[in-house]
């Protein structure tokens, strides 16, 4: 049955041979060879076999290849449910690095957990968030300075099992160069200085301290035995950035060293310069210490009006200003004397004071009027604060300083918000303070009938007793 079946077959295929050579042309044809023709598309793509799976082991090497730093300081606490995403090495002038991290718990839970570890670990907490939705903490240690920046956020496509919102983390870590700073090395007391020419003598080479070196940077003390540190004038370079209308009051306020203490940039003859930078932004802490020490510098006579320091022994009126905090005495003296709103005053959600936040308009006259006045507030209401100085926003102001903007207004021209922002209708009252504008309204203490200014203060304080 083979032989008869393979001749068959030939002549089959021959016909079709046959009938395709006939029909080249034929619509027929036409057909039959774009159905047995190669896919354009993998002509022009051609697919290697493995290529996405390598792509994808690829991608998760190079995510698990991002590790914390070698020198990450290991006394910073780590949230343990966080997977790092980036780190930013130290770039520019910034000695600063910077390490991003992802969660999927809620952001109350890691400020919780922040909060607890910074405090149970002895850190000094500078800043930390006002409420638990996000913000960020500022803690120092020894010589570690590090801020914990925390916020939630949505997930735009999350998968089946994901939770809707995540959280990120910005942890950013830098020495702090006061505290590495190395102390002045000390004579050892078995060196001898017999060989070494002391002042006087013909080999002697160098400046001679004066007489009253041992007595100029002695501190004071006052009748009521505080003790207190002489304050020194101090010039600044930049006083040509400073307004025009406010510049004598910076000028006044610097001769009586108020402002003594403040950053100093160096020259490129490293000579130390000091810069006021009067455009920038005032904090909490820095208006409570000039505040403090520009009331006592005015009645240095008069110690009956001077703020009290408060002790180390005291107990903090504030969760975020402890004992070790270089403000302390100045901010919780100020609490203390009932000047700034505290659990002390009667105000039990004054709990943190936020010492690096900006200054707002509002704060500076509710804690330097009380100075003026020294008397009770006068009561105040929308309508008779809008009909004394007739703002387009008296509704913005917090009802704590209504009082205090009334009774500023009642000050007539010794009044602080005439003497730091001139005639307006819009008090803006949530809106920060520069330096410039904080030093005008320190300018002058008292009522129109009864006050000092800066430079009143200032010839007392360069008479002869």
């Amino acid at each position: 049955m083979l032989p008869y079946k393979r001749p068959a077959v030939f002549v089959s295929l021959a016909v079709l041979l046959t009938s395709l050579t006939a029909c080249a042309n034929s619509p027929t044809a036409k057909n039959l060879e774009q159905s047995l023709a190669a896919d354009p598309q993998l002509q022009n793509k051609p697919v290697v076999f493995g290529e996405a799976k390598g792509a994808e082991l690829q991608a998760g090497q190079n995510e698990a290849s991002v590790q914390l730093p070698a020198d990450f300081p290991k006394d910073i606490p780590l949230y343990t449910n966080a997977k790092l995403q980036e780190v930013t090495p130290v770039s520019g002038s910034e000695n600063k690095v910077s390490t991003r991290w992802l969660s999927s718990d809620p952001s109350n839970f890691i400020i919780s957990f922040y909060r607890s570890q910074f405090q149970a670990n002895n850190w000094q907490i500078l800043q930390q968030p006002t409420d638990e939705v996000g913000g960020a903490f500022e803690a120092r240690r020894n010589d570690l300075l590090v801020k914990v920046s925390i916020q939630a956020q949505s997930v735009t496509n999350p998968t089946p099992n994901q939770p809707q919102t995540a959280t990120t983390l910005l942890i950013e870590y830098t020495p702090d160069s006061t505290a590495t700073a190395q102390p002045n090395p000390t004579a050892s007391p078995n060196e001898t200085t017999d060989n070494i020419p002391q002042p006087g003598d013909p080999e002697f080479i160098g400046p001679v301290p004066p007489t009253n070196l041992a007595t100029a940077t002695q501190p004071q003390n006052t009748s009521d035995g505080q003790t207190t540190a002489t304050a020194t004038s101090q010039e600044f370079k930049d006083l040509n950035k400073v307004p025009p209308e406010l510049r004598q009051y910076v000028q006044d306020l610097a001769a009586l060293g108020i402002f003594s203490g403040e950053s100093q940039i160096k020259s490129n003859s490293n000579a130390a310069i000091a810069q006021f930078e009067p455009n920038k932004i005032i904090t909490r802490r820095e208006y409570a210490r000039w505040l403090v020490a520009a009331n006592n510098a005015m009645y240095a006579n008069d110690p009956a009006k001077q703020i009290r320091l408060a002790a180390e022994t005291t107990q903090p009126a504030f969760s975020d200003v402890s004992k070790t905090d270089p403000d302390f005495a100045q901010i919780q003296g100020l609490a203390e004397a009932g000047l700034i709103p505290s659990n002390l005053s009667g105000d039990s959600t004054a709990v943190l004071f936020r010492p690096d936040a900006p200054l707002t308009r509002e704060q500076l006259i509710l804690w330097k009027v009380p100075l003026d006045t020294r008397q009770g507030l006068p009561t105040a209401s929308l309508d008779a604060v809008k009909q004394s100085w007739g703002f387009q926003d008296v509704g913005k102001i917090d009802p704590k300083a209504l009082r205090a903007v009334l009774a500023d207004f009642q000050n007539g021209e010794k009044s602080n918000i005439r003497r730091v922002f001139s005639y307006t209708t819009l008090f803006q009252p949530k809106k920060p303070v520069t330096r410039a504008e904080a030093a005008a309204a320190l300018w002058y203490f008292g009522s129109q009938g009864e006050g000092v200014s800066a430079a009143e203060a200032l010839k007392l304080k360069r008479s002869p007793n």
